[in-house]
């Protein structure tokens, strides 16, 4: 073997098939479609879960349980550390004062949930959607205050 026949026959770039060009090519009349049918057709695309005609697996399956997916809600988590570290003692800690911090990003959701992770040693007046039992006692222990807000959609857009 010599140096310039190392890549002999290899191709970077694969021809595409060329069909319908003549029964000399083995690709020809039918174009490797077979006869008839809604798959020799033009535009046939085969849908990924038809199984022939016959009764679909998600049909066969019995039906059960019960999603109520569409009342579900999605709270943007703030926990009690990253309070205490963003915010001075006497502070009033509201959905506007979280995104000033960075600590609430986006609108995807339903309302701040503020946790119990971490320690608090600051008074501070919360205003939140929710609170966590161990959140809401952590709060109190130090002489602060929990305020439960209604949440907004359009509000929290406004503000950004």
């Amino acid at each position: 073997m010599q140096l310039h026949d190392v890549h002999q026959g290899v191709h970077r770039r694969k021809l595409r098939k060329r069909v319908g060009r003549g029964i000399g090519s083995g690709h020809g009349k039918t174009s490797s479609k077979g006869h008839k049918g809604h798959a020799s057709r033009q535009g046939f695309k085969l849908n990924p879960i038809f199984e022939g005609g016959q009764m679909p697996l998600a049909r066969r399956i019995p039906k059960r349980g019960f999603f109520n997916g569409a009342f579900k809600k999605e709270y943007a988590i703030v926990n009690l550390g990253d309070i205490e570290a963003s915010f001075d003692p006497g502070a009033v800690v509201d959905e506007a004062a979280l995104r000033a911090k960075g600590l609430v990003k986006g609108h995807n959701f339903d309302g701040i949930k503020i946790l119990g992770d971490g320690a608090l040693t600051k008074a501070l007046e919360v205003h939140a959607t929710r609170f966590s039992g161990s959140a809401a006692a952590k709060i109190a222990a130090v002489g602060g205050k929990t305020a439960v807000v209604p949440y907004s959609r359009r509000v929290a857009k406004a503000q950004s």
